[in-house]
């Protein structure tokens, strides 16, 4: 019998980039409300804490759709998950472009955030099974490039088409483009290279089984480890504000306090994701390379604190504090170490249950910030309003940028209470509760 031939490379990232591109639209989609911010105002007449809460729709599901959807991916496999994510967010993207009142339009962004919620954990089976394991962690890495990719073309490239066509007809093609997607991943996309003739990468056991008890289990037990739930909440300070400023309120605060023109603080917000997206890699090397997980993230941390402590409370020009936010971006990105540290804090079986919970806490942080940040906003509003946007003062944003500073706070203070793992597993009593 003549042994099947590996994939071709071009096979696979196909196959694979198929995949990313979710996640692509998922990521332009949790940060595109920033530069729509007085469109969304005007048409529904709404408020910060009412605009807060339009674009937190999207984590609330995508948060409750963290665990659901490995276990789904383990019974469906990739290709069915995708396109079935795929093409409910088409649906969401048009009912959010066609709404007519508020409701739809938070019916739609709960519907976009749990579909492309699939997005990552689909990609990663996709690339456990095309790609050799030595090109797992490269797969991984362009994964979240595709994510900040998304992000930037959220930014200027998005306020010009909004500009040139309107935000309704934009959304519209995204739900097109969206749709297209779904066609290419049904039609093109196998869940091992088997299904295409090849030999798979992957030797491991399938999916498929039932689990339901084990899964249950391996989540009480992942919960019982107190790093798991620092962890899970550290995030929420460190990159809850990432996702705040760059993902909704960072271009409206630049317009109104600094100024600045749509584009121009778009861009600024956009330099912001990228400087997060390379801190990642660099501080989680700089991590292994020591031996050490607890330094990093506690001096990092406290980094973060100083700098969104001149952010929030010093009256900095705008091109200082441009700079300021890039490197306050840069050292967000720390979360990955914590990505990494949550996974060695429990037993190797149990480590894909903790990375699905861990990833909650960056989530869960847009998710409180976003409408915490807008119900502060609107608290402090002294009623100027202009076309119906309404205007806030610099003390006002301080008010609900202070939100976010105190999450920072509480997220410091936590670390030092997690247990260090020096880069290596933990053995299984090692972490848990007492």
């Amino acid at each position: 019998m003549t042994e099947r031939p590996l994939p071709p490379a071009r096979l696979s990232w196909f196959v694979w980039g198929l995949g990313a591109l979710l996640y692509l639209i998922g990521f332009y989609q949790r940060v595109a409300p920033a530069v729509l911010t007085d469109r969304l105002m005007t048409d529904f007449a709404i408020g910060a804490a009412a605009l807060g809460n339009l674009s937190a729709f999207y984590f609330y599901s995508y948060v409750a759709m963290q665990i659901p959807t490995g276990i789904i991916a383990d019974r469906w496999g990739p290709r069915k998950l995708l396109a079935t994510g795929a093409g409910v967010a088409a649906l969401g993207t048009a009912l959010f472009a066609l709404a007519p009142t508020l409701f739809w339009a938070n019916a739609g962004r709960l519907l976009i955030g749990a579909s492309v919620a699939v997005g990552f954990v689909s990609m990663l089976k996709l690339a456990s099974h095309w790609f050799a394991p030595r090109q797992f962690a490269l797969a991984s890495g362009m994964a979240l490039f595709m994510g900040v990719v998304g992000g930037v073309f959220a930014g200027v490239p998005l306020r010009m088409l909004v500009d040139a066509f309107g935000w309704r007809a934009v959304m519209g093609a995204s739900a097109a483009v969206t749709a297209l997607l779904c066609a290419a991943i049904w039609l093109r996309v196998r869940d091992d290279p088997a299904e295409a003739g090849y030999a798979s990468h992957f030797h491991g056991a399938g999916h498929g089984t039932d689990q339901h008890g084990s899964i249950w289990r391996g989540l009480m037990e992942v919960l019982s480890y107190r790093n798991t739930w620092i962890l899970v909440i550290v995030p929420i300070g460190v990159a809850g504000p990432v996702l705040t400023f760059a993902g909704l309120w960072g271009v409206p605060y630049l317009r109104q306090v600094h100024g600045l023109e749509t584009k121009m603080a778009a861009a600024i917000t956009s330099a912001f994701l990228v400087a997060w997206a390379l801190g990642g890699p660099i501080l989680g090397t700089w991590s292994e390379r020591i031996g050490r997980r607890k330094p990093i993230y506690v001096v990092t941390t406290a980094l973060v604190l100083a700098c969104w402590t001149a952010i929030v409370f010093v009256p900095l020009p705008v091109w200082p504090l441009a700079a300021l936010l890039v490197v306050t971006g840069f050292l967000s990105g720390n979360l990955i170490i914590g990505f990494a540290w949550a996974k060695e804090s429990v037993p190797a079986r149990l480590m894909g249950t903790a990375s699905g919970v861990c990833n909650m806490g960056p989530l869960m942080g847009g998710m409180f910030l976003q409408p915490g940040v807008g119900w502060m906003l609107d608290r402090h509003w002294s009623g100027a309003s202009d076309g119906g946007v309404r205007l806030y003062d610099a003390a006002a944003w301080q008010a609900g940028f202070v939100t976010m500073y105190a999450c920072v706070v509480l997220s410091l203070l936590l670390i030092l209470f997690a247990r260090e793992t020096h880069c290596r597993q933990m053995p299984a009593m090692g972490g848990r509760l007492q």
